[in-house]
């Protein structure tokens, strides 16, 4: 699949600006397995990557493999995974390396159909795992990169709801598709990096244009091949949602495509009192849901060296009724166990 002069101009403007500011974040470095970007990805699910990367490393010195990971417990698993937040993506990932090890031979699959086939892996992790680790050029969305589609392709500073033609929209910016590079995004951008001489430090992104013979789009354009250039745009297009084209803030003087984002273009238009609407009410709150009752509980059974009474966890929420519900949705999700009384994490 081809496309037009304007879109292979933001796809190389955008590849330029990640080679020489994305952050150097360690499932990213070209030895990291597609186990440890596996791993990333379940982790990084609304959960900050500040939050995400001692984790990770302390889970990839404890479980470097697959088959490392099936063999632990998963009271060890729901300790390790701490306050990631939704405890169930831990134990699914755990029956997801127990798979892997079944029916795989302990390595994660390659393709995006044999990978949705795993436990706990949807759409999103399946194809963020197949174009990062493996290099297949294959269309990745996440809410970073719906972001910066809605501003700089369809002029509208906020995105609406997923849809799946989110997929066909990233799908008609990619020089080619369903295409595999011989290598993972991070060791193309490695290569790159060390061809043109680009320090080890990534660039700030505000001092970006005045780096002396830098012009953006002719890294990816001379030295990537149409499939490297595919799968290394879904990696700049996220990062440039995750650090300019924020939820928060538009940092417009820092951004690539400043010269060429339609939002920009259209003179900025201020989001529509119903797309605020809108917005607002996909939201979710956490102070005083079921959500962090459940999440006082979790803590009080991580933190404890054997089962507890159910007394243990009474401070979790004021409501008892509330404290009931938490509790009784634990139980059915398999994260708590109630043994005559006493409340456990599962083995």
């Amino acid at each position: 699949m081809s496309t037009g002069h304007s879109e292979s101009f933001l796809v190389d403007e955008l590849n330029d600006w990640f080679i020489l500011a994305g952050r150097h974040l360690p499932w990213r470095e070209p030895g990291c397995s597609a186990w440890g970007v596996l791993l990333s990805e379940v982790m990084s699910q609304q959960t900050p990557v500040s939050r995400v990367e001692p984790a990770w490393r302390e889970w990839m010195k404890r479980w470097p493999t697959p088959a490392d990971f099936a063999r632990a417990g998963r009271d060890e698993v729901l300790r390790a995974w701490g306050r990631l937040g939704y405890p169930r993506r831990a134990l699914r990932l755990h029956e997801c390396a127990r798979t892997i090890v079944d029916k795989h031979s302990g390595a994660v699959p390659t393709t995006v159909d044999e990978l949705l086939d795993l436990p706990g892996i949807g759409e999103y992790t399946a194809r963020a795992v197949a174009c990062f680790a493996y290099g297949w050029a294959v269309p990745v969305v996440d809410t970073n990169i719906r972001r910066v589609m809605a501003r700089a392709v369809h002029g509208k500073y906020l995105q609406g709801p997923a849809r799946r033609a989110d997929l066909d929209d990233m799908r008609a910016l990619m020089p080619v598709s369903e295409e595999q590079a011989g290598s993972s995004v991070g060791a193309i951008v490695q290569r790159i990096r060390e061809e043109a001489g680009i320090p080890e430090v990534p660039v700030e992104a505000g001092t970006l244009f005045d780096v002396p013979g830098v012009g953006l789009g002719h890294l990816s354009n001379e030295q990537l091949t149409d499939v490297e250039r595919s799968a290394v745009f879904s990696a700049s297009i996220m990062e440039l949602g995750a650090l300019v084209c924020t939820s928060r803030v538009a940092r417009c003087e820092q951004c690539p495509l400043v010269r060429t984002c339609a939002w920009r273009l259209a003179g900025c238009p201020e989001p529509t009192e119903s797309e605020r609407s809108a917005v607002a009410r996909r939201v979710q709150k956490f102070e005083g849901t079921d959500r962090q009752v459940r999440g006082a509980i979790m803590k009080v059974l991580r933190d404890a060296t054997g089962p507890v009474d159910r007394g243990a966890i009474a401070h979790a929420s004021k409501d008892e009724e509330q404290l009931h519900r938490a509790l009784q949705s634990l139980l059915v999700d398999g994260l708590v166990v109630d043994t005559d009384g006493k409340l456990r994490l599962p083995r």
